[in-house]
């Protein structure tokens, strides 16, 4: 391959990571093609980007981008593929789904998440459990509103028995 070829995907490589802020390293070498395709369709179901690259220029392009990714390069082994993605924990959901039909591959090597780095395919269970920027803010927002909720209710049910205590009363003198 050309200097100038590599240097054309090491461009394309950071531009990916750029445009993604959570990306997962993961080996799907020995997937067959029937295998393949279906994590592809999923990926793609679930906004992922799934892309195979070369591991020196993985490594090129990261080291091309601001951040220190040198946690990630001892992941550099073997074939990798990159799964790219907005929402933190959508490929672990995915390859947890993936890897109970199949229980050898696809396997994590390592994840960029959130400006963490996890290293080794024992890390799964805790990438799939993080929760997204939208599901804090929903836990955020619930929390806020239940004070508020509480005291309508509070009010609500006073002003009911107030009415009833009253009503009695009233049918009692009477």
């Amino acid at each position: 391959m050309k200097k100038e070829d590599k240097s054309a995907i090491i461009g394309q490589i950071a531009e990916i990571l750029k445009e993604y802020p959570n990306f997962y390293l993961v080996e799907t070498a020995g997937l067959n093609a029937e295998k393949t395709s279906e994590l592809r369709r999923a990926c793609f179901k679930n906004d992922i980007k799934l892309v195979v690259v070369k591991n020196t220029l993985l490594h090129k392009a990261l080291e091309s981008m601001e951040g220190d990714y040198s946690e990630l390069y001892d992941a550099f082994h073997g074939p990798t593929s990159l799964m790219c993605t907005t929402v933190a924990n959508a490929p672990a959901k995915l390859l947890k789904d993936f890897i109970k039909k199949d229980d050898v591959l696809p396997r994590l090597k390592a994840a960029y998440v959130e400006e963490t780095v996890y290293v080794g395919a024992d890390q799964l269970d805790t990438l799939a459990t993080i929760k997204s920027k939208n599901e804090l803010i929903a836990d955020v927002i619930a929390l806020l509103q239940s004070p508020a909720k509480n005291v309508v209710s509070a009010l609500t049910s006073g002003g009911t028995k107030l009415h009833g205590i009253l009503e009695t009363l009233s049918n009692k003198q009477d």
